[in-house]
């Protein structure tokens, strides 16, 4: 006989309070798919609030290093190797590459990379791999949560249909489903995840409702509910705001250097101006997220024929500043009667974020590519990255030029009068505005015009 549907809406919500309840007493079994810079913070201060977490990783390095309590993620990541150390010594923090594990998991938080091609087109290899190898393994009554950032619509068209596929069940009766996209960023990693506010996008408000009490355990800050699609909506606008924004600052850098202005100057003044907060200007944005973020807000419209012209006009602008960044530098080379090919340059940074290794989507890759294909030799320097790291005074020896792509803090502080007695020429081309001494140097500085 079939169920009638006050029956079937009785065992629903019969099933959510049970989730409910056993998130609340900290009963839930969780896990979390993709241990990146994403996922292993997300699933260390679960551990620490007290959940017994499973972490689950297609890497069988990095699966080795997080079981031994050892931090994959380099940079300087405050808090994050101790907490690892501790939940996994602990033992509520365990992971594996083994989806046969998931089976008596409640929750699974999944955390892994969304990006787009080279047509702006998104391509969730890792998403739909992590979907249809959970399906199969997925525990009745359990509750998905999808932390990666994915264009609008992807949980209706993607997710939804690949885990009812692949399970056999149905969202809503056999499993739930949530969207709760991240918010943080290399170098606070766990104070954004405390600290920052979330959107806990459900496909049912009831399950919006539950995904509140889970995130209640870790968030401190404030949790919204909305449905999946305006959590989509809210995450993906967020970054393309931003990356709009720094492509104004960008643009306004570009007339300084035109007129004879100064960017930095012309920005504080701009910001003593009531609800104005224009960005910092710089050598271009990087990033697993702001890249490509933009382009997954607008994906679903454009397939649609909706002109979008503001987000690809601001991403042209935000792309092409590695490159003028090497314009400033043959201008500077101009200066002293040299041209670009047969040059060695110094570039100070290669992460795409200061004080990180993260190196996604590196303006200092788009630099170092030209000046390559320039026919320039080039050094590169950078703290945080293994293959980049050493003495960055010792490095500058025989290079005609400095290029600083990252403000690491070690280049504040740096010892410039050093450094540029180790040149053959004492070319400074500055593109994030870290005010080195220029005296004696032959200058270059984004937004800086002479």
């Amino acid at each position: 006989m079939n169920k009638s549907t006050s029956q079937r809406v009785s065992e629903v919500n019969a099933a959510l309070d049970l989730l409910r309840s056993k998130i609340a007493n900290k009963a839930a079994k969780l896990a979390v798919i993709g241990l990146g810079y994403v996922g292993l913070p997300v699933a260390c201060l679960f551990a620490e609030a007290g959940f017994d977490v499973l972490g689950v990783d297609i890497q069988a390095e990095r699966i080795a290093q997080i079981n031994a309590g050892v931090s994959p993620i380099e940079g300087d990541e405050p808090g994050l190797a101790e907490l690892l150390a501790g939940v996994v010594e602990t033992g509520r923090l365990h992971a594996t590459t083994n989806y046969e594990a998931l089976r008596d998991r409640d929750i699974i938080l999944i955390c892994v990379e969304t990006p787009v091609d080279e047509q702006h087109v998104p391509r969730y290899v890792a998403l739909k791999s992590a979907l249809r190898s959970l399906g199969p393994v997925l525990k009745e009554g359990a509750l998905v949560i999808i932390e990666s950032t994915i264009a609008p619509g992807t949980m209706a068209k993607i997710v939804k249909p690949i885990l009812e596929e692949t399970s056999g069940k149905r969202v809503n009766a056999g499993f739930f489903l949530g969207h709760c996209p991240e918010r943080v960023m290399p170098g606070k990693l766990l104070a954004n995840l405390r600290g920052v506010s979330r959107v806990c996008g459900g496909e049912t408000p009831e399950t919006a409702q539950a995904m509140l009490a889970l995130y209640r355990h870790v968030v401190k800050a404030d949790l919204d509910t909305a449905d999946c699609v305006t959590a989509e909506l809210v995450k993906t606008a967020e970054n393309a705001y931003r990356d709009v924004n720094i492509a104004f600052a960008n643009e306004v850098a570009l007339i300084c250097e035109a007129v004879g202005g100064d960017v930095w100057r012309v920005r504080e003044l701009v910001n003593k101006s009531p609800g104005r907060n224009m960005l910092l200007p710089g050598a271009g944005v990087g990033g697993h997220c702001i890249p490509k973020d933009p382009w997954l807000l607008s994906y679903q419209a454009r397939e649609q024929g909706v002109p979008i012209r503001l987000i690809p006009a601001a991403r042209a602008v935000n792309e092409s500043m590695p490159l003028h960044m090497v314009e400033l530098l043959e201008d500077a080379l101009a200066e002293v009667g040299k041209s670009v090919t047969g040059t060695r340059v110094l570039v100070l940074g290669y992460a795409y974020l200061e004080n990180s290794d993260d190196t996604r989507h590196s303006p200092s890759a788009a630099l170092v590519a030209r000046l390559q294909e320039l026919g320039a030799e080039v050094v590169i320097h950078d703290p945080y990255v293994p293959e980049y790291q050493g003495d960055v005074v010792e490095m500058a020896q025989g290079c005609d030029a400095a290029v600083v792509m990252v403000g690491h803090s070690v280049y504040r502080e740096l010892d410039w009068e050093a450094l540029k007695t180790m040149l053959q020429v004492p070319i400074l081309v500055n593109g994030r505005g870290i005010s080195p001494q220029i005296s004696g140097w032959v200058y270059r500085g984004i937004g800086e015009g002479l």
